[in-house]
């Protein structure tokens, strides 16, 4: 489940290593052009999806960023049918983790350096649409903000009896241990995992990129998601 909110094809490349050993199936997120997007409105097209394409079985979650925020929220709206949830470089639930992320951008942007990644390989390219979807990111991402103002979120969570996996780059700007602290409250089954010299995105990074997909597919095929 890709990123942004609207960075559609951003998940792909996680989707294309995966697909060898998993039934990947890679939802591009609603855009924008009619009524404005909610995050209930991604939670049910999500849905649809699942219904429609999992045969009755509880798949796997597994999104970036955005999409990782997206996934604990589908799943607090239908805990019964998923399986394991796997949260990259997962997105901020407090007014408190964000301030921080802006704070570190702000920082590197003064000092000239790299915002997101860390060592990035040059050989692994991000899909995003390069005309990204402006209008269904605001609309999208202010939903989820007001929701967290309203309380709902993460509080919603505790619905959630999945295990989650968080996995963090501990360059990325998010700050994955105060996300992580931030979810704990609210998730009965919750793993953290960091890994060093590694930015937002861990799959296209030199130096974590293949620890990251040995984890991610060992955690995976533990609760029996192989095909």
């Amino acid at each position: 489940m890709h990123g942004g909110p609207a960075a559609t094809g951003n998940a792909t490349p996680i989707a294309q290593e995966l697909a060898d050993t998993f039934r990947v199936l890679e939802p591009f997120q609603r855009g924008s052009g009619g009524d404005p997007l909610s995050v209930s409105t991604h939670i049910a097209d999500l849905h649809d999806i699942i219904v429609a394409r999992a045969g009755g079985e509880r798949p796997a979650l597994v999104g970036e960023s955005w999409g990782a925020m997206l996934a604990l929220a589908y799943a607090a709206a239908h805990p019964e049918t998923i399986g394991p949830i796997a949260l990259i470089g997962c997105g901020t639930f407090d007014v408190v983790a964000r301030a921080k992320l802006a704070a570190t951008l702000e920082a590197r942007l003064a000092r000239g350096e790299s915002l997101y990644d860390f060592a990035p390989l040059e050989t692994i390219t991000q899909s995003i649409d390069d005309s990204l979807d402006k209008a269904a990111h605001l609309q999208t991402w202010e939903d989820m903000i007001r929701l967290q103002h309203e309380g709902v979120y993460p509080a919603a969570f505790a619905v959630i009896t999945s295990p989650v996996l968080m996995l963090h780059g501990s360059y990325d700007p998010h700050p994955g241990k105060m996300i992580r602290d931030s979810l704990m409250p609210h998730l009965s089954e919750l793993e953290y995992r960091e890994f060093d010299k590694c930015g937002h995105s861990p799959w296209i990074e030199r130096f974590a990129r293949d620890n990251f997909f040995v984890t991610l597919r060992t955690w995976l095929s533990k609760f029996g998601q192989t095909e």
